[in-house]
């Protein structure tokens, strides 16, 4: 499980779900690998730990210092605040959309497949999300599973905090399969 040398990011606004966060960035930096948390402005960002505002996180780099072709994958965390405020940012569907489209591993958890639904990248594929967001994602056409992790063509996916450990494990094995050439477009 070893990601040595592979650069992964984490694209988050405040209201993101603390753990949601914290455990894959925590996990693919103990597998070798640099995580930059990304968001709309610089300084912290603050989660949201279960019922009430958890810690901030240092943001790495802004949106607009950010390039998609600088990391080998992108992770976005849910909550219900975080995908909700990113999914109406053009610059965030446009970092997510770049990942995409250079085929690399892309990992939402929780609410955060509102973005993919929003980016047209969740349309005929497996994937799962919370489960009151179950409805959003099959009415844009993907094929809605509840399984603790569901991987399409290196699109991962994860219900919810209690899916974590599974998620990040597939999230490094993903990236060390390295990109998904054959991935069809949104």
């Amino acid at each position: 499980m070893d990601i040595s040398g592979k650069k992964i990011a984490i694209l988050a606004t405040n209201g993101f779900e603390q753990s949601e966060l914290e455990v894959p960035r925590d996990r693919l930096k103990a597998a070798g690998a640099t995580v930059e948390v990304i968001s709309l402005e610089s300084g912290e960002i603050k989660g949201w730990d279960k019922k009430d505002w958890g810690r901030p996180v240092k943001v790495d780099k802004t949106l607009d210092q950010a390039k998609a072709g600088d990391y080998d994958a992108l992770v976005l965390p849910g909550g219900q605040m975080n995908p909700d405020l990113l999914r109406v940012e053009p610059k965030a569907l446009k970092f997510i959309k770049d990942v995409f489209d250079a085929k690399k591993p892309l990992a939402a958890v929780c609410h955060a497949p509102w973005l993919l639904i929003e980016t047209g990248i969740a349309k005929g594929r497996r994937m799962t999300s919370y489960k009151s967001i179950k409805s959003d994602v099959m009415n844009a056409g993907a094929k809605w599973e509840d399984s603790e992790v569901v991987v399409d063509q290196g699109i991962i996916t994860s219900r919810n905090p209690g899916d974590l450990e599974a998620f990040s494990a597939k999230i490094i094995e993903e990236v060390q399969e390295g990109r998904h050439e054959m991935r069809k477009s949104a």
